[in-house]
Formats: C-alpha cells, sequence, structure tokens
C-alpha cells in the first residue's frame, strides 16, 4: 500500500477546502477578510505599517470603535493580524500584519488599485443607469472622487 508523503497530504488537504461550499471554513475567512472593514484594516496596515488601535481607526473613515475592535479580532484569530502590548504605562497595543496578512493583503491592495482605475468607468456606466434625477448624484460622486484623489 503506497504512503502518502507529506507533499501529498498537503495537496489533498488544499483540495478538502472549497469556498463555494456552505459549511467551508474558509467561507468564514474570506468573510473576516471581504467584509466591511477587513479589507481596509489590511491594506491600511499594508500601506503604512504596524499602528495602535485609535492611529488605525482614524485611517479608516467611519468605522467604529467596535467594529474596528471585532474586525482586529477577527483577523487576529484567522492569523493574519499581530497583536503586541508594549510595556509601558499606560499600556499600549500595536497592530501589524504577520507574514500571512502580507500577502494577503498584497491581493487586496491590487485589487483596490483595479476597482480605483476602473471608478471612471464604473460611475459612466452607473450613470447610464440611473434615472435623469439621478445623474447629478453620479456627477458629484466623480467631482468628489476626482477631487479626493481617489
Amino acid at each position: 500500500m503506497n504512503e502518502m508523503t507529506p507533499e501529498d497530504e498537503r495537496q489533498a488537504h488544499l483540495l478538502a477546502f472549497d469556498v463555494f461550499e456552505k459549511n467551508c471554513p474558509s467561507r468564514t475567512v474570506l468573510e473576516h477578510l471581504t467584509g466591511r472593514w477587513g479589507v481596509l484594516v489590511m491594506a491600511g496596515l499594508r500601506k503604512r505599517g504596524p499602528a495602535r488601535f485609535n492611529h488605525l481607526r482614524r485611517r479608516i473613515g467611519g468605522v467604529s470603535e467596535k467594529m474596528l475592535a471585532q474586525t482586529l479580532q477577527a483577523l487576529e484569530r484567522d492569523g493574519f493580524v499581530s497583536r503586541e502590548v508594549l510595556a509601558v504605562m499606560p499600556p499600549k497595543v500595536n497592530y501589524s500584519l504577520t507574514p500571512l496578512g502580507e500577502s494577503t493583503a498584497d491581493h487586496l491592495l491590487a485589487l483596490i488599485e483595479h476597482i480605483e482605475r476602473e471608478m471612471p468607468a464604473v460611475l459612466q456606466r452607473d450613470e447610464r443607469a440611473e434615472g435623469p434625477g439621478e445623474r447629478d448624484r453620479g456627477e458629484e460622486r466623480l467631482a468628489r472622487t476626482s477631487a479626493t484623489g481617489g
């Protein structure tokens, strides 16, 4: 009988995960990453490096303390984010990406850059799909986006 090599076992394990399957744990991880705040936390830490909680909260406009804390906890549990408590008074906590988090964030940043690059086309298409009263809002979004550089 043929025994499986460690590489065979690793490959078999990889094939066992399918994000399209209802109960696959990879779906939960994907939800943590692609939820409303996960992508922004990951991208923020990758682009600007480690950060303390409030600094990260300021980087990500609109996120509440509660949602940022929940997002960081989920990403830490999944192995994407590292939490380091500094031995100072008062205690300070730094958040950074793990090596897995860095490689994953690189893919998320590529997606963000693609979306930002294609936004003029998205807004034009959006404008064509909107009724006459909605057109002004599409133009406002495009102007606002152009003015902020993103």
